[in-house]
């Protein structure tokens, strides 16, 4: 190995770990060639999540497979060591890698990217840690999927009215776009499913979406959020706005207006903190715990350091006084521009403001349902769940995805999805046990 190489170390594999990668593989592809360069991405996964295809998977829409992207496939020229950075010193240009199996271990760079994304920011709420599920990952989507699909199993066998309540009353905390996709992806598929059980109907299931504040759905604007709400309530999903979780210690779910029911299923989807990565090390956090970063993605007070994504606190050029949301859509612009400047970097230019005005929303609310504010064009509907659909297929990465996703949805014109749970592959050596324990 050429121990003069520039090592380029990127912590996180998601939207601006993948992006910058890809980007870097081109730009520096004579460099990467030659040994002068190097570059290594550090992700416990060996994929990337697109994540907002996590709802249609979660519905059966999409083969959880094809919403993720293998980073050794589309990175071949990008060592990829998958473990954790649980400290970042910076001053001796050196992180501390813990692998998923094995002893810890420093490793040199010369420039970073901290791209470790966000993880869910929950509350101490009695009973939320062992009752409740996140609705981040594609574990966390396709397990939930089979639990909805194994309670109606488990409701439709049974004669106890108190199983079969428990069982079919569905909670999702937080009305955002995580949580407002999921329970409607979730709910459309109730709808599907109801109809295959002999004791069920769709009026037996009830849906629960809990807001703090008094309205959902903020990045779409008021009157889109005023249109999802009529929409949901229209479908029988009882919106609970101003409303908290206050406890769910073993389902019993406490609400701040005074309701108290029993839940099986609890998403809780109200909101993400910055990987807690940030806090161990020397790199300057801004006051909400982000990595402090000027508007050319380069960490405030140090050099050879870039963030960006949920991770970074990046100021909005076009709206001075505010930072870039964090969300997909500046993630994947700004692993670009990130890129260009670290090509720049090594190579004695100057850098270049991250600059781009946020473009709108698009959610899909089920099959053939949507709402849509796109550059002020408001939809809602078939035309918005079009462009929803449309908007995030351009956004895959790689063709590979994009087809893939293209067929799972042509097959669904033609196909009734597929309604069936298979939880057991989240405990499959139960019934080996079981037979052992048998002799």
């Amino acid at each position: 190995m050429n121990h003069k190489a520039k090592h380029i170390l990127i912590v996180g594999g998601g939207y601006v770990g993948l992006y910058t990668g890809l980007r870097l593989q081109r730009a520096l592809r004579r460099e990467l060639a030659s040994g002068k360069v190097r570059i290594t991405i550090v992700d416990p996964q060996s994929y990337m999540t697109y994540q907002p295809f996590l709802p249609e998977a979660a519905a059966g829409n999409l083969s959880p497979r094809h919403v993720v992207t293998p980073l050794r496939r589309v990175l071949p020229k990008v060592r990829i060591l998958n473990g954790k950075v649980t400290k970042v010193h910076h001053e001796a240009k050196t992180v501390t890698f813990v692998p998923n199996a094995g002893p810890s271990e420093e490793i040199g760079y010369d420039v970073i990217v901290m791209a470790a994304g966000s993880i869910s920011r929950t509350l101490p709420i009695p009973g939320l840690a062992d009752a409740a599920i996140g609705f981040k990952t594609v574990g966390e989507a396709i397990a939930l999927r089979n639990r909805v699909l194994a309670l109606f199993d488990r409701a439709d066998s049974t004669e106890d009215e108190q199983v079969r309540r428990r069982a079919l009353t569905f909670v999702v905390v937080g009305a955002g776009f995580a949580g407002v996709e999921a329970l409607a992806e979730l709910e459309d598929m109730g709808r599907d499913a109801v109809k295959y059980y002999d004791s069920l109907r769709e009026e037996d299931l009830r849906w629960v979406l809990v807001e703090a504040s008094d309205r959902i759905l903020p990045e779409v604007g008021p009157e889109m959020g005023r249109w999802t709400l009529e929409e949901l309530r229209e479908r029988g999903i009882e919106v609970k706005m101003k409303t908290l979780l206050k406890s769910c210690e073993g389902g019993h779910v406490v609400l701040s207006d005074g309701e108290e029911f029993e839940s099986a299923t609890i998403v809780w989807t109200a909101g993400v903190k910055p990987s807690p990565v940030v806090n161990s090390g020397d790199l300057p956090l801004d006051e909400r715990g982000r990595v402090k970063t000027t508007t050319r993605l380069t960490v405030v007070g140090v050099k050879d350091a870039f963030a960006a994504g949920d991770v970074a606190g990046v100021p909005d050029v076009t709206n001075p006084g505010q930072y870039c949301a964090p969300n997909a859509q500046h993630a994947v612009r700004q692993a670009r521009a990130l890129a260009d400047n670290i090509v720049r970097h090594l190579r004695g230019l100057p850098l270049k403001e991250y600059r781009h005005k946020y473009a709108g929303s698009v959610a899909g609310l089920g099959l053939h349902k949507g709402v849509a504010n796109v550059y002020g064009v408001k939809l809602h509907g078939l035309p918005a769940w079009f462009m929803h659909r449309t908007y995030h297929l351009s956004r895959v990465p790689t063709l590979n995805r994009k087809v893939r996703v293209v067929a799972d949805w042509t097959l669904a014109l033609f196909f009734k999805r597929e309604t069936v749970s298979l939880g057991e592959i989240e405990s499959p050596r139960d019934q080996f046990r079981a037979a052992a324990a048998t002799g």
